[in-house]
């Protein structure tokens, strides 16, 4: 009786504590966290130590990334509150206050985007001999070569579609730039169109010198030291007398409309998945819109016209200066001013890997190695590919393919492979966001050249960055493995910070077999040897590591962790770091992106630390080190502490565990980066940042510009 009673006792007392951890004031709004980084985004573009040009290139990431976020998360929202959902997330917000939340955040977001290219970027611009100039900048001559350009080459191009009694509301593509454009018939009397600015020219259009105006340029960025520009609307926008004649064009103002882009697909109800993604993935320019962006000089009445018939309410619309939609600044990146960019650099190819036919020798004598990219050539993971295409002795290649680019190397590589005679499975991803008609392409193309090809398990997306080569060696067969923090993609490898690592374990080889024999066929395996899974053990996996570490401080005293990733939203694993920090273990994360953890904490979080990085690259990598009571465990791999990875997602942790290649990672990447004292930001218990600043006699430290001069412990010497 009295041990019932204690363990009722225990009970309650567990449940108390799981209901004070559960609080929504513990949590950060997923979305509102997420503006908080683009926010960080911003700040890169504000920065004067950054070069000119690298500084216009982040405001269009910024850009960039609030189109996404338009079309996923906030158009999620709005179904969300369609539907009634009544589910809350952790923070406990609805889907209408987050879209109040979201609006309130995002308009001073906007404004302060577009000061820092009125106020800014542009002047700065223009002292550099890079102007974007006004119609009404244009001198004679090159307005009547711009004129003349236009006939020719946008002209024929353009559809004005009318809107009245016998014309139906045009169809407005997503992110599309139109005018909308008021003319005055001499007998009708006034009349609305709206004109589609092309998206197969560019946007910024090369403006001809005066002294070769007569003979001008085709349209274009072209490699010069002092050019100017026009934006492609304005251009149009001048010459509507030629889409209009004989009526009088009265007035014309920029719009951009913004629509759900988030496909859905039933699996369980598709016959071909491969046929069902390619008439999903037409349908994305025709979801419903859920954003107006329009030009702050346009009149009530053409608003009204535009929010009445897309059927949006007035919170939906944002007012902006001209121009809108500043994503297309990415554009002047190819102006050919070096001064004003990052300073080039080479990865290194590490030399004992860098002989042709060296990679299966040293691989085979070395067990492990591993690539820190971009500051490593990405390089060294083709040629392994390309030579076990080319080896007599390797006899299959598996492989999973989330994104992979135009081009691809890889894809080549696999194809080249079966045509001599090798066995290739590849998993293709076609539900890969933004990248499904590439991957469609990649996996036709595949199936052609002979390639097993099998698109993922029924309702999950299968994430995992993984390649098996299979080899016959003297003494038997021998297993490469390949895994990887990011995409077999060699053009965002030369912009991510990823980790990828070869090895030779048999056991984490057996465990990476039975996962491809999980994906191309059936199989009920939810326990792996050296891997953590997901969405079958990843979660618990992680918990229970965390709980581990909790009681090894109890035992030592020196309880640590230490996790770099891209976001951090999972209620599971926020708690469980909350208990630890209540036990007094130490805990350094480093998130990128989103986290809804809220540090700092008094009784809470009070031993946990977080910082974010937003540099010269893309922060990709995931690393989770545990002390262990010195019995130290070093988890990458492919997935984030989020619901999607840990549940709707198949993604895998590795262990690295060789002792040097495990201190490399620890001391020379990870380490290093929490202690950046230039590009960290830390996050507060209200949700702001603040610059992490060097303390009293410490020296300034930019990780990822050391790393670029130092590279580290874990590269491969003979």
């Amino acid at each position: 009786m009295a041990k019932s009673l204690k363990a009722q006792e225990a009970g309650t007392e567990a449940g108390a504590a799981l209901a004070e951890l559960n609080r929504p004031a513990l949590y950060f709004n997923r979305e509102l966290s997420w503006l908080k980084f683009n926010e960080r985004v911003l700040e890169e573009a504000l920065d004067a130590g950054n070069p000119l040009l690298e500084r216009v290139n982040f405001l269009s990431i910024f850009w960039s990334n609030l189109d996404e976020f338009f079309m996923i998360r906030v158009s999620g929202l709005r179904r969300q509150l369609t539907a009634g959902v009544l589910e809350a997330p952790p923070d406990g917000m609805s889907p209408a206050e987050q879209l109040t939340a979201i609006r309130e955040q995002a308009v001073p977001l906007l404004e302060r985007g577009h000061r820092t290219w009125r106020q800014d970027l542009e002047p700065r611009l223009r002292d550099e001999g890079i102007r974007i100039l006004a119609w009404s900048e244009l001198r004679a001559r090159q307005r009547t070569a711009l004129r003349r350009l236009f006939k020719v080459e946008i002209f024929p191009v353009l559809t004005p579609l009318a809107f009245d009694p016998s014309h139906p509301f045009p169809h407005i593509s997503n992110l599309s730039m139109n005018l909308a454009v008021m003319v005055k018939d001499p007998v009708e009397g006034e009349k609305f169109a709206r004109l589609k600015v092309p998206q197969t020219l560019p946007r910024l259009l090369r403006i001809p010198e005066e002294t070769k105006a007569e003979t001008p340029e085709p349209l274009g960025l072209a490699p010069i030291q002092r050019p100017a520009f026009i934006w492609m609307e304005e251009v149009v926008a001048a010459n509507l007398d030629l889409l209009f004649p004989g009526l009088t064009v009265e007035a014309s103002f920029p719009f951009r409309v913004t629509r759900d882009a988030d496909l859905e697909i039933e699996e369980d109800e598709a016959a071909d998945l491969l046929k069902a993604m390619e008439d999903v993935v037409g349908q994305r320019h025709f979801g419903s819109a859920v954003r107006l962006e329009i030009d702050e000089a346009m009149p009530p009445r053409i608003r009204e016209i535009l929010t009445r018939n897309l059927g949006l309410a007035p919170f939906q619309v944002f007012t902006t200066p001209k121009p809108i939609g500043l994503a297309d600044l990415s554009q002047l990146t190819s102006v050919e001013r070096p001064d004003l960019k990052y300073p080039p650099f080479a990865p290194v190819v590490p030399a004992p890997l860098a002989a042709e036919g060296a990679i299966f020798p040293v691989l085979k004598r070395r067990k492990n190695v591993l690539l820190y990219h971009p500051f490593d050539s990405f390089g060294t993971v083709v040629s392994l590919l390309r030579e076990a295409a080319e080896d007599e002795n390797v006899l299959a290649i598996k492989q999973t393919l989330y994104r992979v680019g135009r081009n691809s190397p890889i894809v080549q590589a696999l194809m080249e492979a079966r045509e001599n005679g090798k066995q290739v499975s590849v998993l293709v991803e076609l539900k890969a966001r933004f990248d499904e008609e590439n991957n469609i392409t990649w996996a036709q193309a595949l199936e052609r050249a002979g390639v097993h090809v099998v698109y993922g398990v029924l309702g999950l997306k299968t994430h995992a960055k993984i390649c098996l080569v299979v080899r016959r060696e003297r003494k038997g067969i021998l297993r490469y493995v390949h895994l990887s923090t990011g995409n077999y993609n060699p053009a965002t490898a030369r912009v991510y910070t990823d980790l990828g690592f070869f090895t030779t374990d048999p056991e984490v080889a057996d465990d990476v077999s039975d996962l491809f024999n999980a994906l191309t066929g059936y199989s009920r395996k939810r326990e792996y040897r050296k891997l953590l899974v997901a969405p079958w053990q990843m979660r618990q996996g992680m918990v229970s590591r965390i709980e581990r570490e909790i009681e090894r401080h109890r035992e030592s005293g020196d309880g640590y962790l230490a996790f770099k990733m891209n976001a951090l939203v999972d209620r599971a694993c926020i708690r469980a770091l909350y208990r630890a920090s209540q036990a007094g273990v130490k805990v350094d994360l480093q998130v990128r992106g989103i986290c809804c953890l809220r540090p700092g904490l008094p009784g809470i979080s009070e031993n946990i630390r977080v910082t974010s990085i937003v540099g010269r690259f893309l922060e990709h990598s995931r690393i989770y080190y545990f002390r262990n009571g010195g019995e130290e465990e070093l988890l990458m791999g492919s997935a984030d502490l989020m619901p999607r990875n840990l549940g709707g997602r198949v993604e895998v942790l590795f262990p690295v565990e060789d002792p040097k290649l495990r201190a490399a990672i620890r001391d020379d990447i990870l380490f290093l980066h929490l202690r950046d004292n230039q590009k960290a930001r830390r996050l507060l218990a209200d949700g702001s940042h603040e610059r992490v600043i060097p303390a009293e006699g410490e020296a300034p430290l930019n990780s990822q510009e050391w790393l670029l001069a130092h590279g580290g412990a874990w590269r491969v010497e003979e």
